[in-house]
């Protein structure tokens, strides 16, 4: 049986996820961490019908030296690398791995929001780049004790550079359950964009379940996200329909209901949010072309300033 060398770096909820399903699939992925951790690891996975797995992960550390550069040890011949870290980690976490992966390698970015994709470009000196997206639910109970909260989409596309060997994509696709491969993949992440953008800060905002954005209040708030994207999407290139995309993030607010959203999990905790990537990308792109995103700016702006109270 062909078994590519797949490492992922982070060890999050959705790396664990993508982890537990590669190792299922009868693949032998590794993962690669910050900080000074043992090499072999436990982990377990409670799946949606409260049966457990547990499985044992060889892990690979990034440390930082005096220098404060970073530094990893990896094995040889990785053939895939699924970054799994906050969107604002992943050109650091990145740079510190990149001089160590084969040109051959090929990189795959699964995480919220949109950016990263451009910021990476540059380190990868020709090496393929996919961009996914899944709606998968998952949290950790500890730090190797994850729960699957629910299943849902993954989706993957080609963004730059070599494609994917195709044994490689068929692998990846038979391993993640109600996985797909989207040409063009940017309209399904502007879609999963649009509801990161209407559904995290607000939630976050209002200290609400996902859930209570279904009241009329909410309305035209939502409605305006999704207005400001759409324009600013079409603006890159990308074509949405705004009625269809609006339905389908109120179809997630039913959906998710009893759910906290992750920025909401964030500010709850006191941890930096993922904003720039989602309102604030927005925002940005909306400048690159001469167009205004009032109501996303608006809300870049109140997560930043409730961030600014406890981030020093």
């Amino acid at each position: 049986m062909y078994n590519p060398s797949i490492a992922i770096l982070g060890a999050g909820a959705i790396g664990q996820l993508i982890y537990h399903q590669l190792v299922k699939a009868q693949l032998s992925p590794y993962f690669i961490t910050r900080g000074k951790t043992q090499e072999k690891q436990v982990l377990t996975l409670t799946h949606l019908d409260g049966q457990e797995t547990q499985s044992t992960a060889a892990l690979h550390c990034i440390t930082s030296s005096g220098t404060h550069e970073s530094k990893c040890l990896l094995p040889d011949k990785t053939q895939l690398l699924i970054v799994c870290v906050k969107s604002y980690q992943v050109k650091d976490a990145l740079k510190a791995v990149i001089s160590q992966l084969a040109l051959s390698c090929h990189i795959l970015l699964l995480h919220n929001g949109l950016g990263p994709h451009l910021e990476v470009e540059p380190l990868l000196q020709g090496r393929g780049l996919s961009l996914a997206t899944t709606s998968q639910g998952a949290f950790r109970q500890g730090t190797w004790r994850l729960k699957q909260t629910g299943t849902g989409i993954t989706q993957i596309g080609h963004f730059s550079g070599p494609l994917m060997p195709s044994a490689l994509k068929q692998i990846l696709l038979g391993a993640i359950p109600s996985s797909e491969w989207c040409e063009p993949i940017l309209p399904f992440l502007w879609q999963k964009l649009a509801i990161n953008a209407a559904i995290n800060p607000l939630t976050a905002i209002e200290d609400c379940p996902n859930g209570a954005l279904a009241a009329p209040q909410y309305e035209q708030e939502i409605c305006d996200i999704v207005t400001e994207l759409v324009d600013v999407a079409m603006a890159t290139g990308v074509e949405l329909n705004e009625l269809a995309l609006t339905n389908r993030v109120y179809s997630v607010i039913e959906l998710t209901s009893a759910n906290f959203s992750s920025m909401h999990q964030d500010v709850a905790n006191k941890r930096r949010t993922e904003i720039d990537s989602i309102n604030g990308y927005i925002v940005e792109r909306a400048k690159e072309h001469g167009l205004t995103a009032k109501v996303n700016l608006s809300l870049l702006n109140r997560i930043k300033a409730i961030e600014a109270d406890y981030l020093v």
